[in-house]
């Protein structure tokens, strides 16, 4: 391995580590815990090596919410595809999707609440959001209807996952009830 090699794959390393204890650092204590200050004490590097990686944490919490959208975009295809019928898969979508909100809230504030300084829905929307509104729309638009743009119909299904998500989170909507809520959701939709 040359030095340049090993250079970038230490690079690589430190970085994915930032990301890593960011996330801990916001799973554990909410994001205002997360300062470069408290990062770089926590990775025991100095802050100057912090901003040769991130300018900040707005760049911090946009690498964050990018892991956490090839996650989630991982999770549904993987429920999905375990799935037999169209209601059956977006059945396993929403669940997973839900589940992955309550499992991961920083995580999830990350990809969808807080200013992490990524494009959404854009030509130069990164490839991991992408992705994540693909994995959501490979399963929901077979089951929109006729007539129904299947992009917007995703779009309408993902934010009213994100609103149960988040209304539940917020104490709005009593959690016992996320089945059935779900199940509300798959039994509206016109497929058979």
């Amino acid at each position: 391995m040359s030095v340049q090699e090993r250079k970038q794959r230490e690079r690589a390393d430190r970085e994915r580590l930032i990301v890593a204890t960011a996330r801990e650092l916001a799973e554990q204590q909410g994001w205002d815990a997360v300062t470069t200050r408290r990062l770089a004490e926590r990775i025991e590097y100095s802050q100057p090596v912090l901003y040769s990686h991130f300018r900040g944490k707005r760049e911090i919490i946009g690498a964050v919410a990018l892991e956490g959208a090839a996650e989630m975009a991982s999770a549904v295809r993987a429920a999905a595809s375990a799935a037999g019928d169209p209601r059956t898969r977006v059945t396993a979508l929403a669940r997973t999707y839900l589940e992955f909100a309550e499992r991961n809230p920083a995580v999830y504030d990350a990809m969808f609440r807080l200013d992490g300084g990524l494009a959404f829905a854009h030509e130069d929307t990164p490839q991991p959001l992408k992705d994540a509104f693909a994995a959501l729309l490979e399963n929901l638009g077979e089951v929109a209807g006729d007539g129904v743009h299947p992009g917007l119909f995703t779009e309408v299904f993902w934010a009213a996952l994100h609103g149960l998500a988040t209304l539940t989170r917020a104490g709005r909507l009593p959690p016992e009830d996320t089945e059935r809520r779900v199940q509300l959701l798959v039994d509206r939709l016109p497929v058979a």
